[in-house]
């Protein structure tokens, strides 16, 4: 789906992640890469399987654009090391493209395995007329704000009474929170004003949600 801010074109896909291709960066949010081990060594028993979700994701999207930043908006490890760090370094050293980190909350790894894997860290990054954080700005800013960290969700419901819980892109007039990118993350469900927007995750298409969004 196709988005128009400051004039600027900006794509959103199903998987979550925003399309600039005038610079020909993708931005996504909260991966929390690591967190399957990390529950699964606090005794958690999720799927294994589902660590390799991210890469799924990652290169599907990397075979429909031409990408030459990845802007990882906060929250791209989980917490602590553990094994799942090695296969992501080994898979960011093999791309091409340059790899930004705008830290989040969540990455407390040491900065020298960031650098290792190739990747800069900012705590915040202006690339008009957008700037980058984890956690949403206040408008304070003549910058549209493009962030994470809330992981929004909408809740949609039928004609019949059904209702159906999903992640979305939640607009403000200054600023778009993109939705978790990684699995097992959660959802806040947002109540939006309206002169907000939302763009629903669907199965083969982002979805606005005018009045259904109640």
């Amino acid at each position: 789906m196709n988005l128009l801010i400051k004039n600027e074109k900006l794509i959103l896909t199903v998987e979550g992640a925003v399309y600039w291709p005038a610079h020909k960066a993708l931005f996504v949010a909260d991966t929390h890469i690591g967190k399957v081990m990390h529950f699964r060594k606090n005794g958690i028993a999720l799927p294994a399987e589902v660590r390799f979700a991210f890469y799924e994701k990652i290169d599907t999207l990397l075979k429909q654009f031409t990408v030459k930043t990845l802007y990882f908006l906060g929250d791209l490890f989980h917490s602590d090391y553990n094994t799942e760090w090695d296969y992501f370094e080994n898979w960011s050293n093999r791309q091409s493209f340059d790899k930004v980190l705008i830290q989040g909350n969540h990455d407390i790894l040491p900065p020298s395995l960031f650098e290792r894997a190739g990747i800069t860290v900012f705590s915040k990054r202006e690339c008009p007329p957008f700037v980058l954080t984890h956690h949403p700005l206040e408008n304070t800013t003549p910058l549209v704000n493009l962030c994470g960290h809330i992981h929004p969700g909408i809740r949609l419901k039928g004609i019949g009474g059904q209702s159906l819980k999903t992640s979305c892109f939640y607009q403000k007039p200054y600023q778009l929170i993109l939705p978790a990118f990684g699995d097992f993350t959660g959802n806040y469900l947002i109540k939006p004003k309206a002169e907000e927007q939302v763009y629903a995750l669907g199965e083969t298409q982002v979805i606005p949600i005018d009045k259904m969004r109640k």
